[in-house]
């Protein structure tokens, strides 16, 4: 990740404890009123473990590849998962496997991407780009001017906090960034499905297993290195943890409960996450433009209209 990036997107993470956080969040999600917590709350504690683990994933691009450090990612989430939600308990016919397999190459190419681009562009202009997928899900589901007034605010919002710049100057890392917005699209389509299954976890884990089969071509070959070194091992398994584990299972508890556009909005809150981010942990300033670029996509995410009993 190239020194001075700003924002890390939702690919990145670290993560001491992943069981027990998330039987601590399976725990708070029976004997709390779920329903009663907004689902922005679900998405915030999503984004700070993605960026918890990002903060980690940044320094780690100094020694470990980054289709490495993706392949270990989605191995370690998809093990965590597999194991938490005990999913060979379930029933899997072929349209269930079919289901988990595309999501979770999806998300694993998303990683994947995403990683490889911010070897070779600006992280902050890399943000702005791969938001058109989430952008486009939300644009291809709006029907109404209150709702394309916080879709244009959260996009307007997302490119100043980027920097107002796009000079890419790389354009292998603009396609790869790219690559990662459609990823990132088909991420909460798909998830937003996989939510609703029956299998819910269970197919998360299960999928994130087919993805890293799918992106092992990329990864396994640096990951001697890493499994030679328990430090690095540690900080590549806490990537899975934190980012996809945790992050993506906390997704799921979101995406079950509302419609597809507005999570898709609701992800401009991520690099919003990635600003606060870096000036709590990474000693980064907050200027003039940050405060207008947060308050656009806060304002985004009230002005939106609320789903209906039954998210599409």
């Amino acid at each position: 990740m190239s020194p001075g990036s700003r924002f890390v997107d939702h690919n990145g993470a670290m993560a001491d404890a992943p069981t027990a956080a998330s039987r601590l969040a399976r725990t708070t999600a029976r004997t709390l009123p779920v329903g009663a917590v907004p689902p922005e709350a679900f998405f915030i504690v999503s984004a700070v473990a993605q960026y918890a683990g990002a903060v980690i994933a940044k320094k780690l691009f100094n020694e470990v590849g980054p289709g490495t450090v993706a392949w270990f990612r989605v191995f370690t989430a998809a093990i965590a998962l597999t194991l938490f939600s005990r999913a060979w308990t379930r029933t899997w016919d072929r349209a269930a496997l079919t289901s988990a397999a595309l999501f979770g190459i999806a998300t694993a190419a998303m990683n994947l991407f995403f990683y490889l681009a911010i070897q070779r562009i600006n992280l902050g202009i890399g943000v702005a780009i791969e938001f058109i997928g989430p952008i486009s899900v939300a644009a291809a589901r709006t029907r109404t001017g209150r709702n394309w007034m916080a879709l244009l605010l959260a996009a307007i919002g997302v490119v100043v906090l980027a920097g107002l710049q796009f000079s890419v100057g790389d354009p292998v890392g603009l396609l790869f960034m790219l690559c990662a917005s459609a990823c990132w699209a088909a991420y909460i389509v798909l998830g937003s499905r996989m939510a609703k299954s029956s299998n819910g976890l269970a197919g998360l884990g299960v999928g994130l297993f087919m993805g890293a089969i799918a992106i092992a071509p990329f990864g396994v070959s640096g990951s001697g290195e890493v499994f030679r070194s328990p430090r690095l091992l540690f900080l590549c398994a806490c990537v899975g943890m934190f980012s996809s584990a945790i992050a993506y299972g906390v997704d799921q508890i979101t995406m079950k409960r509302i419609s597809a556009r507005r999570f898709a909005i609701l992800s401009a809150l991520l690099p919003v996450t990635a600003v606060f981010a870096g000036l709590l942990f990474l000693g980064e300033t907050l200027s003039a433009l940050d405060v207008v670029g947060v308050s656009l996509v806060v304002i985004a995410v009230l002005v939106q209209e609320r789903d209906g009993a039954t998210p599409q």
